[in-house]
């Protein structure tokens, strides 16, 4: 077969297309996708439940049933209509539309209307007329679930099931058919919406998650920064102050010709060169990594990002030397920052083993984003500083999921 030709069964490209476009949705998207999909087909079934309550009806004839026919038609529109607009209004936190309310109401009304005028006349098509009669608001109602409450659509299903029992009841059926009828219907209809409702509540926890998560991220970012800021700030502080004071006591004595300037001007000299290696420590600390503690704040920062982390190892690290723990200690990092950054990971997995001469350091994390970009700039580095000492790197997804794993030599134990 000719690659990207029609072939005997014409091309499969659309697959792996609708595929990578499925996983590279975030779970508030696919969950929202699922949720407004299952609103509409289910309101697209309306006509075919239309035919098939015109299929039961023995005698039903006239322009009647046409007239339910295409009313259950409209119902399908408007509530296809009702259910978009529902589900835009509840995710910004307006009330139901009243345009769409209104017409999917009227819609219903008239297509139950028309079941009472098509099944009434005979006896024998009183179910039919009943199923007829309760199907159009029952659609309605589901399309209404997308924004209204829980309490709002159990009134009204089982309001739907009273006004089922009244009608059926008018035509002749005895009042403890219809009331067992009634309640049915009002149970059966009330379920229903209020499942479609369980939907768009599953969703509203999933976004919810998702906006929790990305808070939690940037409070971990933030406190970082707050670290660097006050340690920064406790270094820097004392120094600069003593510095400004010796500075203006130095000027005076300049100013007023008395001895001792020059040894004030040394001690500046003093604390400056103290003060630039204070924070040249306290910048290489915060960028050195260190095995032990990346491990410890890696299962911090990702737990607190809501993804599921699992350390294993650290007792082998413990044992290498110095120079190796700081190599692994930056893919840790590396690793880290690329689960947050560039996937929807829920769980990850940082195993450490020592094999022979040799440590291994293996990171998996699962919502591994599809794209075709190769190595980032962060890779590429933490490449070339574990190549450097002889060490190996390597990264890619394996279907969902995102593997990296860095090999170094050991050098014996520290």
């Amino acid at each position: 077969m000719v690659p990207g030709g029609g072939g005997r069964y014409g091309s499969m490209a659309a697959v792996p297309t609708v595929a990578r476009w499925w996983q590279g949705r975030t779970a508030p998207q696919r969950i929202d996708l699922y949720t407004r999909w299952s609103f509409y087909t289910w309101l697209a079934v309306t006509p075919l439940l239309g035919l098939g309550v015109y299929g039961a009806a023995e005698r039903a004839t006239g322009p009647a049933p046409t007239v339910f026919l295409a009313g259950s038609l409209a119902v399908c529109v408007t509530g296809v209509w009702l259910s978009h607009a529902g589900l835009a209004a509840h995710r910004e936190g307006r009330p139901l539309p009243r345009g769409p309310l209104t017409a999917a109401a009227v819609a219903a009304v008239v297509t139950a209307g028309a079941a009472v005028w098509a099944f009434a006349p005979e006896s024998t098509d009183t179910p039919a007329m009943a199923w007829g009669l309760a199907m159009p608001p029952a659609m309605a109602l589901t399309a209404a679930s997308s924004a209204w409450p829980s309490p709002r659509l159990t009134r009204w299903g089982f309001g739907i099931g009273g006004a089922t029992g009244i009608v059926v009841t008018a035509v002749g059926e005895p009042l403890a058919v219809t009331a067992g009828l009634a309640v049915g219907t009002g149970a059966a209809v009330t379920f229903l919406a209020l499942a479609f409702r369980f939907s768009v509540w599953v969703l509203d926890v999933v976004t919810e998650m998702e906006r929790t998560r990305g808070v939690q991220v940037q409070l971990a970012v933030a406190e970082e920064r707050l670290r660097f800021a006050r340690d920064l700030h406790d270094v820097m502080g004392r120094n600069l102050s003593a510095i400004a004071v010796k500075s203006q006591l130095a000027a005076e004595l300049v100013r007023r010709g008395r001895p001792g300037a020059d040894g004030e001007l040394g001690e500046i000299s003093r604390i400056a060169e103290e003060s630039l290696r204070e924070v040249r420590d306290v910048v290489r600390g915060y960028r050195t990594a260190d095995l032990g503690g990346e491990l410890a704040g890696a299962r911090s920062v990702l737990r607190a990002a809501g993804v599921a982390c699992t350390v294993s190892g650290e007792d082998a690290g413990s044992a290498l030397p110095r120079p190796v723990q700081t190599a692994l200690g930056w893919v840790v990092r590396e690793a880290v920052t690329n689960v947050l950054r560039h996937s929807r990971a829920t769980e990850c997995t940082i195993e450490l083993t020592v094999t022979g001469p040799t440590a291994r350091l293996r990171v998996v994390n699962d919502g591994a984003e599809v794209t075709d970009a190769g190595w980032g700039n962060g890779l590429t580095g933490l490449a070339e500083r574990l190549s450097a000492r002889d060490g190996r790197l390597a990264a890619g997804r394996d279907g969902d999921r995102f593997v990296l794993e860095a090999d170094l030599p050991g050098e014996g134990t520290a």
